[in-house]
């Protein structure tokens, strides 16, 4: 065997082309939660009790150590667990940054 082809068998083998970069692509930042102000939870609070069931919201939420913005119909209110149901995420209050009725 001659010393070319000798050298190709200790090459790195990449079975799967490509998996490092998608990999590193997916990696996920996780955010701290973020403390809201008194004012801005009266805010937040006001607006919850805006909302009725079949309105369409725009939300950004706290989920899975990271802040989520999602668009869709109230499904179900619970006013006294200060719950939302947003087609099929059950969302908290407190896990609440902002919401925007349309």
């Amino acid at each position: 065997m001659d010393r070319k082809d000798r050298a190709k068998q200790f090459m790195p083998f990449d079975a799967l082309k490509g998996l490092k970069d998608a990999l590193s692509e997916k990696e996920i930042e996780y955010e701290e939660r973020k403390e809201l102000s008194e004012d801005k939870l009266k805010e937040l609070e006001n607006e919850f009790n805006k909302i009725d069931i079949g309105s369409k919201i725009k939300i950004k939420y706290y989920k899975n150590k990271q802040y989520v913005e999602e668009i869709g119909m109230v499904t179900k209110i619970d006013y006294i667990k200060k719950k939302i149901k947003l087609d099929n995420e059950l969302i908290n209050l407190s896990d609440i940054l902002s919401i925007c009725v349309f």
